[in-house]
């Protein structure tokens, strides 16, 4: 049915909230701030970096020491992205079967564009040909804009008609339907079921290998 994937990355194909949480709560702590559970910061998780830390940090972008703050954070993520980020259980063989079968993929996230980079060339070098992560200093809107899906398409040289999203998130859905592209929403990753209904989504996996029926 179709033949081009775009998949989220955090949540959807890489278990990476340990990661995350880690840098957060190293950033906080190096500026005096108060730490944040690993469950607090899969709440924060969807928007991109800057806003985890937003929601990360007292008073958000207003705190004096946001700017500071969040570079902190920026710096220990990108050495420490891998310490314990790993995909998915079915992940890797579940892109290698579609590879197989001729299908394109791609990887769209809100996450830094250079770890976005690393973290699919590292995992997922034979399948994924296409990452794109935040760069809106370029022009790119962040997710759930379209641009990146749109920019995917266009790397990939694809069009949208037999193309589907598959993500993990609010965030998701939205750019799905916002990008005219049906969502497939995975229920092992940051958002539950219930909440994903509530906004808006309709068609629910429980295992990767789902992806492959």
């Amino acid at each position: 049915m179709y033949n081009t994937y775009i998949f989220d990355l955090d949540g959807t194909l890489l278990d990476t909230i340990t990661d995350l949480a880690a840098s957060c709560n190293y950033a906080l702590r190096t500026h005096g701030m108060p730490e944040h559970s690993v469950d607090d910061v899969r709440r924060f998780v969807g928007n991109g970096v800057r806003k985890l830390m937003e929601r990360a940090i007292p008073h958000g972008a207003e705190n004096p020491d946001f700017e500071a703050t969040f570079a902190t954070f920026r710096e220990h993520y990108m050495h420490h992205s891998l310490d314990t980020t790993q995909p998915y259980p079915g992940i890797p063989e579940v892109l290698a079967e579609l590879k197989a079968r001729g299908c394109r993929l791609a990887v769209v996230s809100n996450k830094m564009m250079a770890a976005t980079v690393e973290l699919c060339r590292h995992f997922f070098p034979d399948t994924i040909e296409v990452a794109i992560g935040e760069h809106e200093a370029e022009g790119i809107r962040k997710k759930p804009a379209p641009d990146t899906v749109f920019a995917a398409l266009r790397e990939l040289g694809v069009e949208k008609d037999r193309a589907v999203y598959v993500g993990d998130s609010d965030v998701d859905v939205q750019t799905a339907a916002n990008s005219g592209l049906p969502c497939i929403s995975v229920l092992w990753g940051f958002r539950d079921r219930d909440f994903l209904i509530q906004h808006g989504a309709k068609t629910f996996i429980s295992a990767p290998s789902e992806l492959l029926l």
